[in-house]
């Protein structure tokens, strides 16, 4: 079956304690960056032998060489900065934030960003290897045009073009290292149906309708001529920052711009009424999978078996069961910091996806 698979995930994982000590001691200056490479290759590949053991076809590195799943390859272009700043809409209950993008200069990819950490993910792994990276709209969703150098970009059509040409740049040479599945990660779309969280971006002079259209047109733009034989994804989310979230409401504010990407499946978020309610699944385009994220990685209760079949089930009504795939909703450890759930936790929510899905699809 090419991805998504029946049984997927979304690809950040708890970081284990050994790698947590680890980049603790070399922020620190304790160890050395050789030294924190060989502690995160070890742990990346015993996730990949777990994830491989309880039958997941997809597997990934768990996220385990970066702090935060997009400043870390954002900040791997020119022109491009992670830094601290106050949030208008933040995350709920916690008075930490994720640090703010922005654009200092021209984005240009001068070199290669995760292709040596695929390339290591890919020779340990026996299923397929699976990359994660953010999607160009989160260098702009948070900071919007003020935080986009006018003197660089005067032109915001001519930074999308910049942009297009290093995501390019980079899928190319993940295909040429032997990827085959690549996800983008993109929250702005369910960020958007948020009516406080739009409300805030027309304040500043957005138009959140056309922003929706905006970031599929990047995605768009992002993976053309992509390497023959790469299925590419997209996730959207409303937030997953130590089990907090950000953003609320149904799908329809957005889904037509957001099944306008040309991707080849959908991971989308329904683990809680905060998603709404699978409706806005009658405008999938023909032959596109949606990949159900009905098992949340914000706490540890695992979810009942009846349950996430009847929801299947629900789902079916507005997309064919051959076009459906299971997944949790989001990642388990989207930061360093990583969600309030323990890791006994996590592989037995990975595990009941995979034997539900075997169950439902055969």
């Amino acid at each position: 079956m090419k991805p998504p698979f029946r049984a997927d995930q979304v690809g950040s994982l708890l970081r284990p304690a050994e790698l947590v000590e680890a980049r603790g001691k070399a922020r620190r200056g304790e160890i050395d960056t050789d030294a924190l490479r060989a502690v995160e290759d070890r742990c990346i590949a015993d996730a990949i032998r777990k994830q491989e053991s309880i039958g997941l076809q997809a597997v990934t590195d768990g996220e385990f060489r970066r702090d935060w799943w997009h400043v870390d390859f954002l900040a791997g272009f020119d022109g491009v900065e992670g830094y601290v700043a106050p949030l208008v809409v933040g995350f709920r209950d916690t008075e930490e934030q994720p640090p703010m993008i922005r654009v200092t200069g021209k984005v240009r990819r001068t070199k290669p960003i995760f292709v040596d950490s695929f390339k290591y993910m890919k020779s340990v792994a026996k299923q397929t290897a699976k990359q994660t990276i953010p999607a160009p709209a989160m260098l702009h969703l948070r900071p919007g045009r003020s935080g986009i150098s006018r003197k660089a970009y005067p032109d915001l059509a001519e930074f999308w073009r910049d942009v297009a040409q290093a995501y390019r740049a980079e899928i190319a040479d993940l295909g040429a290292a032997g990827c085959t599945y690549l996800q983008l990660d993109d929250t702005s779309f369910a960020y958007l149906c948020d009516e406080n969280f739009a409300g805030a971006l027309a304040q500043r002079g957005d138009d959140p309708k056309k922003l929706a259209y905006t970031y599929a047109d990047a995605i768009n733009a992002a993976v053309e001529n992509r390497p023959a034989g790469m299925a590419i994804t997209m996730h959207t989310c409303r937030g997953n920052f130590k089990s907090t979230w950000v953003a609320s409401g149904g799908y329809e504010p957005v889904v037509e711009a957001l099944f306008s990407a040309n991707v080849d499946g959908f991971f989308m978020e329904f683990d809680s009424e905060r998603a709404g309610t699978f409706e806005p699944l009658r405008y999938v385009p023909q032959g596109k999978k949606v990949v159900l994220g009905l098992v949340t990685t914000k706490f540890g209760q695992l979810e009942d078996k009846d349950t996430i079949k009847r929801r299947i089930d629900a789902a079916s009504k507005f997309v064919p069961l051959e076009d459906l795939c299971l997944s949790p909703q989001c990642g388990f450890s989207s930061t360093h910091h990583g969600n309030n759930l323990s890791q006994d936790d996590q592989w037995k929510k990975l595990e009941r996806i995979v034997e539900v899905a075997r169950e439902v699809w055969r």
